[in-house]
């Protein structure tokens, strides 16, 4: 082969930052580096140093190419909250540490507000003040959410006394940076990583089939059952709902529980994959949470990084349930509100976050008058119905575009819902609904049934492992869509 053939332009290209085209897991430039990588990988990591500079690099590689020069603020993050850490630690008096610890959560929570709530709180002050609302021209950030709330708990842990700082800049950039998870989780704590970073790093025939497992299925969730149902069915829909019926309506409300949770349990089974082929152990952050059969098991199963995380820093700093039964539903209320704000920087997210505090504190409410409520089969099927579609009323307004869409889609339920046109609608969209329901037919799969399934996928040998890889890269090839369509956590 002549070199003097090859197009660096063409190079150049891929290894530059399209705000339209950021990089994805379930890319095929993604699989092309990641395999540049593993090679080199194999080569640093026997040692710790060699071994953070190299991925470390890459880390802040992969994040410009998924938010352009937005690099900066996650390396901007990394010595601000790495210098608080040892500052902290250092310190002498209880008022010192405060005062340290208060400064990193200033910054990361300031560095927050300025991308995400800007707007916001500015359109609020021109309804008030009555003056036209021009927004400012600010981008948010892919993933800042993820990575300032995971350079928090390093802070906040280190001012509990729960971990010691890390001696070198690099090792903490190394964890706050972390590839896999950076753009959207799973939150992995500072306690839960560092001590993995010193070990051995080994991938053992059981963690490569596991990793194999949750990538075919993280893949499989978000390029053919969470894209599919999106682009041909449930964005139509919540783009324009007053031109369909109620029943297609609800056919895309139940379209969207599932497609956000194929999109984002999908990512984070990538996440997981990835870095147990690199040797590192991420806990899980979803467990079949429509399977939940109360509002407060849901949030023991959806999204289990985050709400651990509000949990320990934010629920628990409010109060918890140390202080009257009271004050435990408004810190629960609390923190549920600023879970939805969150999540977006809009009245709708407010609500979604309201909704869930409200079903959290009646759940614990009747708990306490009912504490020992024994609970039968008919119970149970009752008990997740409702849970689910309490979740279910909460995703309206969370993916509507506005609070008038979602109007609108809750008003057609009830005064447009024509069930005569079930067989049209199923005739229409046969594929997307079968999709839906595949979706929600493997969600329902009872644990054990699941778990010999991921044995039998770790016990095959290496070469039927890669093929049932490749196999299922040639299936979301006949699925994918001309259009890149970005993770849904990535806005977040």
């Amino acid at each position: 082969m002549n070199i003097a053939n090859l197009d660096f332009s063409k190079i150049g290209e891929l290894l530059t930052y399209h705000r339209e085209s950021p990089l994805l897991f379930s890319s095929g430039l993604f699989l092309f580096l990641f395999l540049g990588f593993s090679l080199v990988y194999q080569l640093v990591n026997k040692n710790n140093t060699a071994k953070f500079i190299f991925v470390t690099a890459f880390s802040f590689f992969f994040y410009y190419k998924s938010s352009g020069f937005y690099f900066l603020l996650l390396l901007l993050t990394s010595v601000v909250d790495y210098a608080m850490g040892l500052l902290i630690y250092k310190a002498k008096s209880r008022l010192y540490k405060r005062v340290f610890v208060s400064i990193s959560i200033c910054f990361s929570l300031g560095l927050l507000g300025y991308f995400k709530y800007t707007n916001f709180l500015y359109d609020i002050y021109c309804n008030i003040a009555n003056q036209p609302f021009k927004a400012f021209d600010i981008i948010l950030p892919v993933g800042i959410s993820f990575f300032t709330f995971q350079s928090l708990s390093y802070t906040i842990d280190i001012y509990r006394g729960m971990i010691k700082p890390l001696h070198r800049w690099l090792d903490f950039a190394f964890f706050v940076s972390f590839f896999p998870q950076l753009v959207a989780g799973p939150i992995v704590r500072a306690r839960d990583f560092i001590p993995q970073m010193y070990k051995k790093t080994f991938v053992t025939k059981e963690m490569f089939g596991m990793a194999i497992f949750l990538i075919m299925t993280g893949v499989f969730k978000k390029a053919v059952i969470s894209d599919y149902i999106s682009i041909n069915f449930v964005d139509r829909i919540f783009d324009n709902p007053a031109l369909y019926s109620g029943l297609e309506i609800l056919m895309a409300i139940y379209g969207y529980a599932m497609q956000i949770y194929c999109d984002f349990s999908g990512y984070s089974d990538m996440a997981i994959g990835i870095a147990l082929l690199l040797g590192f152990h991420f806990n899980i952050n979803f467990n079949s949470p429509y399977k939940s059969l109360d509002i407060t098991e849901f949030w023991r199963r959806w999204h289990i990084s985050l709400s651990t995380w509000l949990r320990d820093y934010l629920y628990i700093s409010l109060g918890g349930n140390r202080k009257g039964k009271v004050r435990t539903y408004v810190n629960l209320f609390l923190t549920m509100l600023i879970g939805g704000l969150w999540h977006g920087a809009s009245f709708r997210f407010i609500l979604w976050g309201a909704i869930h505090g409200i079903a959290l504190i009646i759940h614990k409410f009747f708990r306490t008058l009912f504490p020992k409520d024994k609970s039968s089969r008919l119970k149970n099927i009752l008990a997740l119905l409702l849970t689910f579609h309490i979740v279910v009323l909460a995703w309206i307004p969370f993916r509507a575009d506005n609070m008038e869409i979602a109007g609108t889609m809750i008003s057609r339920l009830f005064t447009s819902f024509h069930s005569e046109l079930l067989f049209q609608v199923f005739n229409g969209y046969g594929l997307v609904l079968g999709l839906i329901g595949l979706g929600y037919l493997l969600h329902f799969v009872p644990e054990k049934w699941e778990l010999r399934i991921k044995e039998r996928v770790v016990s095959l040998p290496f070469v039927v492992q890669v093929l049932m890889l490749t196999l299922m890269i040639l299936i979301i090839f006949q699925f994918k869509s001309a259009t890149v369509q970005p993770f849904i956590y990535f806005q977040f």
